[in-house]
């Protein structure tokens, strides 16, 4: 019996086998053109003289996310390692040192854009991560170079002027420093702003985390000033909180993605864990017992906000990046 394959997220949902004839079909969508182009696309990838691929689609984001999961049912069923990648608005396939198939959208690309000065090397887009926190780079560079994209830091840019934080919002910061960075380098570029929001403190410390406990705030500083703010709250239920994130993605002439999202929990009487940073010790995940900070790395980054909000902007960044 042939193995099932199934992607199935808000934005994407298909379900493939390899026993068919290199086929693509919508259920309840009309764009029997464009998934026959996708599919001739993908001939060279495969040998017509064997099973291939047969995929239903039932909802869709992007071609490229479609692509991407037809891609890794050719990979396990043939043993191959190509790999797929966006470049100004066309979509590379590329093995190895060799360059397979070229996919360009109706109307075609820009010879100037593709090609650039580089006289066609070079290839894959490059986004830039407005941090100079190299762990936090590592997460990100793991993620987009699930896409192709090759990933830097501020670190690489070390002539850049600091972007001031000045907003009164989450979006607002991450949009000043994503749009400000971007103009100055004529590049994508990726923002975050991230902090704790207490109910009962109507959202505090909020866009003021960092800083919670004035100018010369620590980590242990920002801690004690918000176990005394709480210190006449005794019940867990008036002590929920969130840890919110906001990501934004800048390019030039192109209109900001913006995406957000929350990890609830509550805030505990007292630290616990070695694990993370800022106020990981205090934050109770979710209904449960532990903290923040005795959660390994890998647990955290599965169900954190800013894991959170990576898998949501994995789920329309194709689709986004692809329209000009």
């Amino acid at each position: 019996m042939s193995k099932i394959y199934e992607v199935k997220t808000e934005e994407n949902w298909f379900i493939g086998k390899w026993e068919g004839y290199g086929a693509i079909h919508g259920v309840g969508i009309s764009n029997d053109e464009n998934y026959f182009k996708i599919a001739r696309t993908l001939d060279p990838l495969y040998s017509n003289d064997e099973d291939s691929y047969d995929v239903v689609v039932i909802k869709k984001n992007s071609d490229f996310a479609l692509m991407s999961f037809i891609v890794d049912m050719i990979n396990q069923e043939k043993g191959r390692q190509i790999e797929i990648r966006q470049h100004q608005g066309a979509v590379l396939f590329t093995e190895g040192d060799k360059l397979l198939v070229v996919h360009l959208p109706d109307g075609g690309v820009s010879s100037q854009d593709f090609f650039g000065d580089s006289g066609g090397t070079g290839f894959g887009d490059t986004i830039l991560i407005a941090t100079r926190n190299e762990g936090k780079t590592k997460e990100f560079r793991k993620m987009f170079g699930k896409l192709g994209i090759t990933v830097e830091n501020l670190n690489d840019y070390p002539d850049l002027p600091e972007v001031a934080e000045t907003g009164m919002t989450f979006e607002e910061n991450a949009r000043l420093k994503a749009e400000i960075i971007s103009a100055l380098t004529g590049k994508m570029v990726l923002s975050d702003d991230s902090g704790l929001k207490v109910d009962v403190l109507g959202g505090l410390p909020g866009v003021w985390s960092a800083r919670f406990s004035g100018p010369d705030a620590t980590d242990d500083l920002n801690n004690a000033k918000l176990l005394h703010e709480l210190a006449m709250v005794f019940d867990k239920e008036n002590r929920s909180a969130q840890f919110h994130t906001c990501l934004v993605v800048a390019a030039p002439n192109k209109e900001s993605l913006v995406v957000e999202a929350d990890w609830e929990g509550y805030i505990g009487t007292e630290l616990k864990g070695d694990n993370g940073f800022g106020y990981d010790p205090l934050f109770i995940v979710g209904e449960g017992t532990k903290t923040a900070a005795e959660l390994s790395a890998d647990e955290k980054n599965e169900i954190s906000h800013r894991g959170l909000a990576m898998k949501k902007l994995m789920e329309v960044f194709p689709k986004w990046q692809a329209t000009h």
